[in-house]
């Protein structure tokens, strides 16, 4: 099992002709993704050739849908575009029935995420993953199935969840499994812009519900209450165990560090905050992330896991 993501996922590249979606299309297809099609207005009846395939390019979505049956669609969409291609996904994947959508783009305007979250919140088996996201992986036995821009050799397939604002350090993070003998069941980067689709609470539910999961690693950053929110939901909800890393400890009040959301306001927010949160709510904490190997092992140990 996993979460959102499978072996049999069928991808859809918005974008596809452009430098970023053929690139990553390509490593995607390299990794045994099932990139069954793309999307660029003007371009239906083209093809794109991937590695292992050529894939047909649709002028919309729903054309796409029609066609491939596709169930995942990734945006490589420039900003000033990318929420109106995620509202063109969220409606053509409610009228087929579900989908997830994974948006890559970074710099898209607060206001244009505004209405296109506002979208898919209507529809209730649509989900949205981003912006300014790694995106998803879900590491199979013979590569697996990703939609995003990580790197796939990094990860292994295991019984680790993986969450992340930072794609960095989702990267240090997946290192710090595999160097204490484990692997990834899913990892998820949700961004860290102020507006996003997919939280931390909506990864630890599903991961508590994933029966290959069996611990979680989160990793938060400064700015906003979505650490302290997580950790309380946890506390009442999770049975399995978190390590939880917050970057960000050394950042100065009221400067962005990274991400449009990371940033301290009015003393709230803080690294400080979000580790007492963590700890309050029973959860394990690193306090570097060189740390997060040797900590997870201890809360595996601890739950009579390792």
């Amino acid at each position: 099992m996993s979460i959102w993501i499978h072996e049999d996922s069928k991808v859809l590249i918005q974008g596809i002709t452009g430098k970023q979606g053929t690139f990553h299309g390509t490593k995607m297809d390299e990794y045994n993704t099932n990139v069954v099609g793309g999307v660029t207005p003007g371009k239906g009846g083209q093809f794109v050739e991937l590695p292992n395939k050529k894939v047909p390019v649709f002028n919309t979505v729903s054309e796409a849908l029609e066609v491939t049956e596709a169930d995942v669609s990734l945006i490589y969409v420039p900003a000033r575009f990318a929420a109106a291609a995620i509202i063109e996904a969220a409606d053509a994947f409610q009228e087929k029935g579900e989908g997830l959508i994974v948006c890559i783009t970074e710099g898209i305007p607060i206001l244009d995420m505004v209405k296109a979250v506002a979208r898919v919140n209507q529809y209730s088996r649509v989900r949205l993953i981003g912006p300014n996201c790694p995106g998803i992986i879900t590491p199979g036995d013979n590569g697996g199935t990703k939609a995003g821009i990580m790197p796939g050799f990094i990860h292994a397939k295991g019984r680790i969840g993986i969450v992340s604002k930072s794609g960095t350090l989702t990267y240090e993070a997946v290192a710090q499994t595999m160097s204490v003998g484990e692997g990834q069941s899913t990892c998820v980067g949700i961004g860290g812009d102020p507006i996003n689709g997919t939280g931390f609470i909506d990864c630890l539910d599903a991961f508590e519900k994933d029966p290959q999961t069996v611990a979680v690693v989160m990793i938060g950053e400064i700015g906003g209450s979505a650490e302290e929110e997580a950790a309380e939901w946890a506390s009442k909800n999770m049975t399995k165990p978190i390590v939880g890393f917050v970057a960000g400890s050394t950042a100065p009040p009221g400067k962005r560090m990274g991400h449009a959301g990371a940033i301290i306001s009015g003393g709230k927010g803080t690294a400080a905050e979000k580790f007492k949160a963590f700890e309050e709510a029973g959860i394990y904490v690193a306090r570097d992330p060189s740390e997060i190997g040797n900590v997870l092992v201890k809360a595996l140990k601890d739950s009579g896991l390792r």
